[in-house]
Protein backbone atom coordinates (compact mmCIF):
# COMPACT_ATOMS: atom_id res chain seq x y z
CA UNK A 1 0.00 0.00 0.00
CA UNK A 2 2.87 2.28 0.85
CA UNK A 3 6.08 3.52 -1.09
CA UNK A 4 8.33 0.86 -2.26
CA UNK A 5 11.77 0.75 0.18
CA UNK A 6 14.99 1.93 -1.27
CA UNK A 7 16.92 -0.27 -2.19
CA UNK A 8 21.14 -0.72 -2.34
CA UNK A 9 21.32 0.36 -5.90
CA UNK A 10 19.57 3.37 -5.19
CA UNK A 11 22.58 5.01 -2.73
CA UNK A 12 25.51 2.30 -3.65
CA UNK A 13 28.69 3.82 -5.13
CA UNK A 14 29.28 2.29 -8.80
CA UNK A 15 32.87 3.35 -9.49
CA UNK A 16 35.13 1.26 -7.08
CA UNK A 17 38.28 0.80 -5.88
CA UNK A 18 39.25 -3.00 -6.44
CA UNK A 19 42.55 -5.42 -6.51
CA UNK A 20 43.35 -8.45 -7.92
CA UNK A 21 44.56 -11.71 -6.36
CA UNK A 22 48.06 -10.77 -6.41
CA UNK A 23 48.35 -7.17 -5.77
CA UNK A 24 51.01 -6.27 -3.76
CA UNK A 25 50.76 -4.65 -0.39
CA UNK A 26 51.77 -1.31 -1.36
CA UNK A 27 49.90 -1.15 -4.01
CA UNK A 28 47.10 -1.56 -1.64
CA UNK A 29 48.30 0.79 0.64
CA UNK A 30 48.61 2.87 -1.86
CA UNK A 31 44.98 2.68 -3.35
CA UNK A 32 43.61 3.09 -0.29
CA UNK A 33 45.20 6.44 0.41
CA UNK A 34 44.69 7.79 -3.27
CA UNK A 35 41.24 7.14 -3.35
CA UNK A 36 40.57 7.73 0.47
CA UNK A 37 38.85 4.13 0.86
CA UNK A 38 39.58 1.56 4.19
CA UNK A 39 38.84 -1.39 2.13
CA UNK A 40 39.17 -3.01 -1.59
CA UNK A 41 37.36 -5.90 -2.72
CA UNK A 42 39.41 -8.82 -4.36
CA UNK A 43 38.36 -9.64 -7.50
CA UNK A 44 39.20 -12.68 -9.84
CA UNK A 45 38.19 -13.53 -13.50
CA UNK A 46 35.81 -11.60 -14.94
CA UNK A 47 34.47 -9.61 -11.40
CA UNK A 48 33.61 -12.07 -8.96
CA UNK A 49 34.51 -10.73 -5.20
CA UNK A 50 36.37 -13.23 -3.65
CA UNK A 51 37.51 -11.45 -0.90
CA UNK A 52 38.06 -8.19 0.95
CA UNK A 53 41.24 -6.32 2.22
CA UNK A 54 40.79 -3.57 4.82
CA UNK A 55 42.66 -1.50 6.94
CA UNK A 56 42.80 -3.87 9.64
CA UNK A 57 44.17 -6.64 7.47
CA UNK A 58 47.24 -4.49 6.69
CA UNK A 59 47.88 -3.14 10.31
CA UNK A 60 49.79 -6.09 11.33
CA UNK A 61 52.45 -5.87 8.70
CA UNK A 62 52.90 -2.00 9.61
CA UNK A 63 53.17 -2.97 13.83
CA UNK A 64 55.73 -5.26 13.15
CA UNK A 65 57.73 -2.70 10.75
CA UNK A 66 59.71 -1.00 13.45
CA UNK A 67 59.37 -3.63 16.51
CA UNK A 68 59.03 -7.35 15.17
CA UNK A 69 59.63 -9.16 18.61
CA UNK A 70 56.83 -6.76 20.58
CA UNK A 71 54.74 -6.74 17.87
CA UNK A 72 54.42 -10.44 17.52
CA UNK A 73 53.30 -10.79 21.19
CA UNK A 74 50.57 -8.12 20.40
CA UNK A 75 49.22 -9.82 17.72
CA UNK A 76 46.49 -12.68 17.83
CA UNK A 77 47.32 -16.20 15.88
CA UNK A 78 45.15 -14.86 12.83
CA UNK A 79 47.07 -11.32 12.67
CA UNK A 80 51.01 -13.44 13.09
CA UNK A 81 49.55 -15.25 9.74
CA UNK A 82 48.92 -12.40 8.01
CA UNK A 83 51.82 -10.39 9.30
CA UNK A 84 54.16 -11.68 6.50
CA UNK A 85 51.67 -11.64 3.73
CA UNK A 86 52.86 -10.20 1.04
CA UNK A 87 49.58 -9.82 -1.82
CA UNK A 88 46.15 -8.92 -2.00
CA UNK A 89 45.24 -13.16 -2.16
CA UNK A 90 47.20 -13.92 1.31
CA UNK A 91 46.17 -10.89 3.22
CA UNK A 92 42.21 -10.79 2.33
CA UNK A 93 39.18 -11.37 4.54
CA UNK A 94 37.25 -14.59 2.55
CA UNK A 95 35.07 -15.49 1.54
CA UNK A 96 33.92 -11.61 1.07
CA UNK A 97 30.62 -10.26 3.34
CA UNK A 98 28.70 -8.79 -0.14
CA UNK A 99 24.75 -7.79 -0.58
CA UNK A 100 22.91 -7.80 -3.65
CA UNK A 101 21.72 -4.87 -5.36
CA UNK A 102 18.17 -5.19 -4.81
CA UNK A 103 18.60 -5.66 -0.92
CA UNK A 104 16.57 -3.09 0.97
CA UNK A 105 18.82 -0.57 2.72
CA UNK A 106 17.38 -1.96 6.32
CA UNK A 107 19.02 -5.39 5.17
CA UNK A 108 21.87 -4.04 4.26
CA UNK A 109 22.18 -2.06 7.36
CA UNK A 110 21.76 -5.46 9.46
CA UNK A 111 24.36 -7.13 7.74
CA UNK A 112 27.08 -4.31 8.53
CA UNK A 113 25.44 -4.29 11.71
CA UNK A 114 25.89 -7.97 12.59
CA UNK A 115 29.19 -8.54 10.64
CA UNK A 116 31.13 -5.82 12.17
CA UNK A 117 32.10 -3.97 9.13
CA UNK A 118 31.77 -0.35 7.29
CA UNK A 119 31.17 -1.10 4.48
CA UNK A 120 30.16 -4.28 1.59
CA UNK A 121 30.61 -4.85 -1.58
CA UNK A 122 27.40 -5.09 -3.91
CA UNK A 123 27.07 -7.85 -6.30
CA UNK A 124 24.99 -9.60 -8.82
CA UNK A 125 23.54 -13.40 -8.51
CA UNK A 126 26.73 -14.60 -10.24
CA UNK A 127 28.76 -12.85 -7.35
CA UNK A 128 30.37 -9.95 -9.83
CA UNK A 129 30.76 -6.73 -8.62
CA UNK A 130 28.37 -4.19 -9.51
CA UNK A 131 29.00 -1.58 -6.43
CA UNK A 132 29.89 -0.71 -3.12
CA UNK A 133 27.54 0.53 -0.16
CA UNK A 134 28.89 2.37 3.07
CA UNK A 135 27.47 3.28 6.36
CA UNK A 136 27.85 6.99 4.85
CA UNK A 137 25.50 5.73 1.94
CA UNK A 138 22.76 4.55 4.50
CA UNK A 139 22.27 7.73 5.38
CA UNK A 140 21.30 9.18 2.14
CA UNK A 141 17.78 8.82 2.31
CA UNK A 142 18.01 11.11 5.37
CA UNK A 143 18.47 13.34 3.01
CA UNK A 144 15.85 13.53 0.97
CA UNK A 145 13.84 16.98 0.70
CA UNK A 146 10.86 17.41 3.13
CA UNK A 147 8.15 18.39 -0.09
CA UNK A 148 9.24 14.51 -1.28
CA UNK A 149 8.35 13.15 2.10
CA UNK A 150 5.47 14.84 2.55
CA UNK A 151 3.88 13.81 -1.34
CA UNK A 152 4.86 10.38 -0.49
CA UNK A 153 3.20 10.68 3.10
CA UNK A 154 0.11 12.07 0.95
CA UNK A 155 0.23 9.70 -1.64
CA UNK A 156 0.65 6.16 -0.50
CA UNK A 157 -0.77 6.28 3.35
CA UNK A 158 -3.30 9.11 3.77
CA UNK A 159 -5.31 8.55 0.55
CA UNK A 160 -5.49 5.42 1.51
CA UNK A 161 -5.93 5.21 5.33
CA UNK A 162 -7.99 8.48 5.49
CA UNK A 163 -9.43 9.02 1.93
CA UNK A 164 -11.72 12.14 1.82
CA UNK A 165 -14.38 13.46 2.35
CA UNK A 166 -14.81 11.47 5.81
CA UNK A 167 -11.43 12.19 6.41
CA UNK A 168 -9.28 15.93 5.96
CA UNK A 169 -5.55 15.59 6.80
CA UNK A 170 -2.99 18.04 6.01
CA UNK A 171 0.19 16.76 5.59
CA UNK A 172 4.07 18.86 6.60
CA UNK A 173 7.44 17.63 6.87
CA UNK A 174 10.07 20.04 8.39
CA UNK A 175 13.47 18.50 8.68
CA UNK A 176 12.14 14.99 8.61
CA UNK A 177 9.31 15.39 11.08
CA UNK A 178 6.35 14.85 9.46
CA UNK A 179 3.05 16.32 11.43
CA UNK A 180 -0.06 15.24 10.02
CA UNK A 181 -3.58 17.59 10.85
CA UNK A 182 -7.07 17.36 10.71
CA UNK A 183 -9.79 15.81 11.36
CA UNK A 184 -10.03 11.96 11.23
CA UNK A 185 -13.54 9.49 10.71
CA UNK A 186 -12.01 6.42 12.30
CA UNK A 187 -8.89 7.10 14.90
CA UNK A 188 -8.54 3.48 15.59
CA UNK A 189 -6.05 3.88 12.19
CA UNK A 190 -4.08 6.58 13.59
CA UNK A 191 -1.48 3.68 15.39
CA UNK A 192 -1.30 1.93 11.84
CA UNK A 193 -0.91 5.40 10.31
CA UNK A 194 1.81 6.11 12.50
CA UNK A 195 3.52 2.67 11.83
CA UNK A 196 3.89 3.47 8.37
CA UNK A 197 4.60 7.47 8.26
CA UNK A 198 7.84 5.81 10.58
CA UNK A 199 8.53 3.38 7.92
CA UNK A 200 8.95 6.47 4.90
CA UNK A 201 12.30 6.71 4.77
CA UNK A 202 14.27 10.22 5.27
CA UNK A 203 10.98 10.65 8.10
CA UNK A 204 13.19 10.79 11.67
CA UNK A 205 9.59 11.47 13.86
CA UNK A 206 6.14 11.72 13.28
CA UNK A 207 3.26 13.50 15.44
CA UNK A 208 -0.63 14.08 14.95
CA UNK A 209 -3.25 16.49 16.36
CA UNK A 210 -6.23 15.16 14.91
CA UNK A 211 -9.82 15.54 15.49
CA UNK A 212 -13.04 12.80 15.64
CA UNK A 213 -14.44 13.98 12.05
CA UNK A 214 -17.99 13.65 13.65
CA UNK A 215 -17.54 16.50 16.24
CA UNK A 216 -14.84 19.33 17.36
CA UNK A 217 -13.88 16.59 20.55
CA UNK A 218 -9.64 16.06 19.71
CA UNK A 219 -9.11 12.32 19.84
CA UNK A 220 -7.46 11.08 22.99
CA UNK A 221 -4.84 8.60 22.82
CA UNK A 222 -2.99 9.26 19.51
CA UNK A 223 -0.77 11.83 20.05
CA UNK A 224 2.29 10.11 18.81
CA UNK A 225 6.60 11.45 19.03
CA UNK A 226 8.94 8.88 18.47
CA UNK A 227 12.10 8.45 16.77
CA UNK A 228 12.39 6.13 13.57
CA UNK A 229 15.41 4.04 14.13
CA UNK A 230 17.93 4.16 11.44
Amino acid sequence: MYGTPHIVSDVMTHTVASVGRWASFKDMMGMMQDRRVSALPVLEGEGRVIGVVSEADLLPTEELRDSPEKGYALLRPAEVAKAGALTAGELMSSPAITVQANATLAEAARIMAHEKVKRLPVVDEAGLLQGVISRADLLKVFLRKDEDIAEEVRREIVAYLFPPPASSIHVDVHDGVATLTGRVRDTSLVPVAARLVRAVEGVVDVEFDLAHGKGPREAQGHSVRSSRAP
